[in-house]
């Protein structure tokens, strides 16, 4: 595919009847094309897509979005939904009307009941709804003033300080102990972020966490152990110049395996005597805080005073550690306008009160909803959503209780395992495609720690194989409490790429170090930051996004596929092909498995949640860069590489922009027929056509670039 000139989009405008009409209808606003907001609605994160739209509504509640879909089946208009994610297909605007949902902010957590079970959505009066009053500004938020607090939302450096000034930092020294000579090594820097800097970073100058990784396992691992009184990140830089780290005093680090056996298992010495405890059971989640979240501590004269001696934090984290959640999950509802960033950041402040068994004193409990890594709308809900919770607790779709819905003929229905069992069924995993979800309820579970963080290595064409196998042979077998990705990471040619391994150990450092040893004990090049230490989970959350550094407005092109295994040959080939992809390619390699597979009432099929791994390339680039291989190398490594380790299609929150129907189909499997069947019965007039349905009304295939929004550059065959 060749790219050639931007082009100039003619729209139709609303005519003046029937804007009145729409007008009257809904309570919430409506922006014609050519009004002050409506650019501001109308814009999704991918710059590379031009929206067609006649105009923007923004519905209060779901009666305002059933008014709509009336008024477009009555005046043969299409719609589509924007639910404040970060797709970059661009349905969310390929409608003649685009709903946005931005205005439903409803936020709630919920106790279960003594039996266990919640309030119904349909006992609940909706935020903005008639007879309550709005929550927060949701009637009077412009266009302007959601994008302000977008540019808020994708601020990601609280995930890490010293990553944040890691990835902004000067030149890495030239390589000179290559096995090879220099392959295309990249700069890891955004254009504009530390570029003027032409110093090369000297070995002295490194963050204290940079260790020689040729060193032994055991003393790796205990290098990499930073101690528990360490400064908070949020407070401190951390170590520089020739400060080191202290051990742990009570820190042993275990033997070192080999993982260079075929047959070894990486977490075979867990079973071995050891001082430190079993494995958190995967039912339960043990309550020990972390001092670097400056502990709160009840009973105490002021609530909020802040626990900063060390005795203190040393006697207060015992008597946390006795603590247990109150409820193994609680109820979070949510308006269908919330990003998950939104829920997580509300759920991390308003914890669940907790008391020690004693009955004297206590703490909170943060509790989260299983969602993908920021940033993620809404709807990821409906379409997956795998992320750090995914192993121990499954996928987004798999937490779900509830459902309000509006329907192809404007009905508004509430939709569980009881009510409409058939479209339960099929809206997780493709619920934009059968309706219009406004609000939600989900489960959501404790998780007071986390031990987690990234380790960074330099990309080398000659090691970078090895450390990929490294990986995978320390993650196989790995607990469900354990969440671990690989990322390849491009930057400018003739600078530094970089590799970064991220884990997150739901659970204290006292477990999660166990598997720290273990994956950081490769010896094939140095590790220039190890930044995993205890953290909260809303923290944590951001970590992806920051070391893939997106940023809105840009051209966007991703490609995911679930594999059975990672062979030797395959990730051979793979690092020789990444080598020679442009600036802004992200290869992304997660570990999968764990609770994923226990679930199966959904239309996502078991054959896809029993993968070995989701992997995935996450591209971006800058409007005016012009390189074909930013789109074909992602559809090459994806199509052809890994084609004989495929386990049918991705997940399908993953599905991206011009996706032929074999992906697509092949997200549900054996499911497919059904999902079909289901999809004829609730929207025979193919309403939803501006999702990932690659069908018509007919059930006929239909060229994918038709029923997606144009690009703002003209792809030739």
């Amino acid at each position: 595919m060749l790219y050639g000139f931007p082009l100039d989009v003619v729209v139709t405008p609303l005519a003046n009847n029937l804007y009145q009409e729409l007008g009257a209808a809904c309570r919430g606003p409506v922006y014609l094309r050519g009004d002050s907001s409506f650019l501001e609605y109308s814009t999704i994160f991918n710059g590379n897509v031009i929206t067609t739209a006649k105009a923007v509504v923004c519905p209060l509640d779901a009666e305002d979005v059933s008014k709509v879909v009336l008024f477009c089946n009555k005046h043969s208009l299409s719609l589509s939904v924007k639910a404040g994610g970060y797709g970059t297909a661009g349905w969310a605007i390929g409608g003649d009307i685009i709903i946005d949902l931005s205005k439903l902010i409803e936020v709630d957590i919920e106790a279960p009941q003594e039996d266990g079970k919640f309030t119904s959505l349909k006992d609940v009066a909706p935020a903005n709804s008639k007879g309550k009053k709005p929550v927060g500004s949701a009637t009077g938020n412009t266009g302007k003033r959601r994008h302000e607090e977008d540019a808020q939302l994708r601020h990601y450096d609280n995930a890490s300080r010293r990553v944040a000034d890691f990835l902004r930092g000067p030149d890495l020294p030239p390589l000179t102990d290559s096995l090879e000579p220099p392959p295309s090594v990249r700069r890891r820097l955004e254009p504009g972020l530390g570029a003027s800097s032409s110093k090369s970073m000297r070995s002295d100058s490194l963050p204290a966490l940079v260790v020689d990784s040729s060193s032994s396992a055991s003393s790796t691992s205990a290098l990499f152990t930073p101690s528990p009184l360490a400064s908070s990140e949020s407070s401190s830089p951390g170590p520089t110049g020739d400060q080191t780290v202290p051990l742990q005093d009570d820190f042993k680090p275990r033997p070192a395996f080999s993982s260079t056996a075929s047959n070894a298992d990486p977490f075979g010495y867990l079973d071995a005597p050891t001082n430190f405890p079993p494995p958190i059971p995967a039912s339960t989640v043990q309550s020990f805080n972390n001092p670097h979240a400056m502990l709160n501590i009840w009973g105490t004269t002021n609530p909020n005073a802040l626990i900063t001696d060390s005795a203190n934090v040393l006697a207060q984290m015992h008597m946390f550690s006795q603590l247990e959640p109150p409820y193994s999950h609680v109820y979070v509802t949510f308006g269908a306008g919330m990003r998950q960033k939104e829920v997580d950041t509300y759920t991390a402040k308003n914890p669940v009160e907790v008391k020690f068994p004693s009955g004297s004193g206590g703490g909170t409990i943060p509790y989260h909803v299983p969602f993908s890594a920021h940033p993620v709308g809404s709807s990821i809900m409906l379409l997956g959503g795998f992320g750090f919770l995914s192993r121990l607790h499954g996928l987004s779709v798999d937490n779900l209780v509830e459902v309000e819905m509006v329907l192809a003929d404007g009905r508004i229905v509430i939709v569980n395992e009881n009510d409409h069992s058939d479209l339960w069924w099929a809206i997780r995993g493709a619920g934009p495609c059968l309706g219009i979800a406004t609000r939600y309820k989900a489960k959501a579970f404790p998780v007071p720690v986390v031990f987690a963080g990234n380790l960074i290595y330099r990309f080398h064409k000659a090691t970078a194989p090895s450390l990929i196998k490294h990986f995978r042979d320390c993650v196989k077998g790995a607990p469900r409490e354990l969440y671990a990705n690989i990322l390849l990471t491009a930057g400018p040619a003739g600078k530094d790429s970089l590799m970064v391994v991220q884990m997150c150990y739901v659970g204290p450092r006292e477990k999660g170090q166990e598997y720290l040893a273990a994956i950081s004990s490769w010896d094939g090049g140095k590790c220039l930051l190890n930044e995993i230490d205890e953290k909260s989970f809303l923290h944590q959350q951001d970590s992806v996004a920051q070391v893939l550094r997106g940023k809105a407005g840009r051209q966007w092109f991703i490609r995911s596929a679930l594999v059975s295994d990672l062979p030797d040959e395959i990730i051979n080939e793979t690092v020789m092909q990444f080598a020679d992809t442009p600036l802004g390619c992200t290869w992304l390699f997660e570990l999968a498995g764990g609770a994923i597979p226990d679930y199966e009432d959904t239309c996502i099929p078991k054959s896809q949640r029993e993968a070995a791994f989701t992997l995935a390339a996450l591209h971006q680039w800058e409007m005016d860069f012009d390189d074909d291989k930013c789109t074909t190398t992602a559809e090459e490594w994806v199509a052809t590489t890994l084609e004989p380790v495929h386990v049918g299609g991705p997940f399908p929150s993953f599905l991206g922009r011009h996706e032929p129907l074999v992906r697509v189909k092949g997200c549900f499997g054996d499911n497919w027929k059904r999902l079909c069947e289901i999809k004829n019965q609730y929207d025979p007039l193919n309403l939803f056509r501006n999702s990932l349905w690659p069908l018509n009304e007919l059930g006929e295939e239909v060229d994918p670039i038709s029923r997606e929004p144009p690009t703002t550059q003209r792809f030739d065959d």
